[in-house]
């Protein structure tokens, strides 16, 4: 069951980040050169209340140590890494294992 549900995880995150690529060769054919937009960045167009409301958020109810240099941190890498990597990382953890049957 766990496998089923970092599979689909997996799935969602790495479509994210075909989408998010997408996205980043639309506004190549714009501005004529290649920059990957941010994940603040993207946060930010997608829902901007959303992205204001979650820095006290989290630093009143969780931790302030965790707003300020970790998800700060990760505002500012490329939208398509934060996506792809953890989705490719979940396909290979929730893939079959192959038995291996040896015949004597």
């Amino acid at each position: 069951m766990m496998r089923w549900i970092f599979r689909l995880l997996a799935y969602v995150l790495v479509t994210a980040a075909a989408l998010i690529l997408g996205y980043d060769l639309w506004r190549l054919t714009d501005a004529g050169s290649f920059q990957m937009i941010s994940l603040g960045r993207l946060w930010f167009q997608l829902s901007p209340e959303s992205l204001q409301l979650a820095e006290p958020a989290i630093a009143r109810h969780l931790h302030p140590f965790l707003w300020h240099p970790v998800i700060a941190t990760l505002l500012l890498w490329p939208a398509v890494l934060v996506s792809a990597v953890p989705g490719v990382i979940l396909l290979l953890l929730s893939r079959r294992r192959r038995t291996q049957i040896f015949f004597r």
